[in-house]
């Protein structure tokens, strides 16, 4: 799924909506102490009331926000697993009757359970459900409408989510005119904050992916890698921060280390000329040649294809391997560089790269940046000195 794909489902989440159809919500409540189900409820989701149907509908939005690689990420099923979870989903999302899905969904409950003690008490709600799609945009002329041409969706969705300690108070009787001690012993379910969860099949040019999950993590950078592996049984996957961190050591490899800033802004510019090209299609991806080649275009003259195909080995084991140029420059014209010193660090657009340079004087290193103007520090206006004063 790109974030177009997952965009669009995730509007779908509101009460009312003709598009998406969801039968059951089906809510587990494990205990704390001993990681066991204490309750679990299935119902059909329209017989919920319409308050519950809002708070359960902005949950799950919550969880289908952020951005790929970061905050959710899609996983290829590993194959030859026992107990592999694509085929329990695939089993629930196929069943005719409540209680088959039921019978799976708790499959992944005891796999969620199993070598997993959690710190608070917790609820897990499955629902199963239609996203149905227009196969093509309105057309005014046109007497057929949008939604008489459709493709249909069948999926299921997971959130997990803590629950709250009750709140211990003092209330003031006005009626009796005594303070009294209240104490409110039902926990309250968290669902602003879902802690983890998942989409399941993925949706790639409107059809059913059913190799692939879409998994949610509970904040950004910090993917719950046993759960992935063990529950969803998901392959080995990079966040884009180990995507960024292989393609900086590779450029350090490949180049010996010895890149200008001038040199550097240039290759940020070449890679998010890449992704702008390829805005609408799938995001690009940078193997060892497209390396190569933007590191040449950016004025890199000591590299060629072998330095960079053994950077790829040796930084990663894989002179095969792509990294995304969305892990690398995400938001070019908003991601910050940072410069880090000893006496100060500095962030500066990728942009404004060309006005930085490291120089030498007097066997001293200056940081020096280019300004267009007088520059203020905590609202005082610096005096211009002459380069190299004290």
């Amino acid at each position: 799924m790109n974030k177009k794909d997952i965009a669009q489902i995730r509007r779908q989440f509101k009460i009312d909506n003709d598009l998406l159809k969801i039968t059951d919500i089906f809510n587990v409540y494990i205990m704390k102490e001993s990681s066991d189900i204490y309750h679990h409820q299935s119902q059909p989701f329209e017989m919920l009331d319409r308050e519950q149907q809002e708070l359960f509908m902005n949950n799950f939005k919550k969880l289908l926000a952020g951005q790929l690689d970061e905050k959710l990420f899609e996983l290829k099923f590993q194959r030859d697993v026992e107990n592999n979870s694509q085929l329990i989903l695939h089993q629930g999302l196929l069943s005719s009757d409540v209680e088959g899905w039921k019978e799976q969904m708790l499959k992944i409950v005891a796999k969620m359970l199993e070598n997993r003690q959690y710190e608070k008490d917790i609820v897990i709600t499955f629902i199963r459900g239609e996203y149905l799609k227009p196969m093509k945009r309105r057309n005014e002329e046109s007497e057929e409408s949008e939604r008489d041409s459709v493709y249909s969706h069948p999926f299921i969705l997971c959130s997990l989510n803590n629950t709250q300690e009750p709140k211990k108070e003092l209330l003031f009787d006005y009626v009796e005119k005594a303070f009294k001690y209240n104490f409110v012993v039902d926990p309250i379910i968290n669902l602003h904050a879902p802690i983890a969860g998942f989409l399941f099949p993925c949706f790639t040019d409107n059809a059913a992916d059913v190799n692939h999950i879409l998994y949610s993590a509970g904040k950004v950078h910090e993917p719950d890698y046993p759960f992935i592996e063990e529950v969803l049984n998901g392959e080995e996957m990079m966040t884009a921060q180990d995507d960024k961190i292989v393609f900086e050591e590779i450029i350090k490899d490949a180049t010996g280390d010895q890149l200008n800033t001038s040199t550097l802004h240039h290759v940020y510019e070449e890679i998010n000329r890449m992704m702008e090209e390829n805005e609408e299609e799938e995001q690009p991806k940078l193997d060892s040649k497209d390396i190569e080649r933007v590191l040449k275009m950016s004025g890199v003259e000591d590299v060629n294809q072998e330095k960079v195909d053994s950077a790829f080995q040796k930084v990663i084991d894989d002179d095969k391997y792509e990294i995304k140029a969305s892990s690398v420059v995400p938001k070019y014209k908003s991601k910050s560089i940072k410069i880090n010193t000893k006496i100060a660090n500095v962030s500066i657009s990728p942009q404004d790269l060309r006005y930085v340079k490291q120089v030498q004087l007097n066997g001293k290193l200056y940081l020096m940046i280019e300004v267009e103007e007088d520059t203020v520090i905590e609202g005082f206006r610096m005096i211009p000195e002459a380069f190299g004063g004290n």
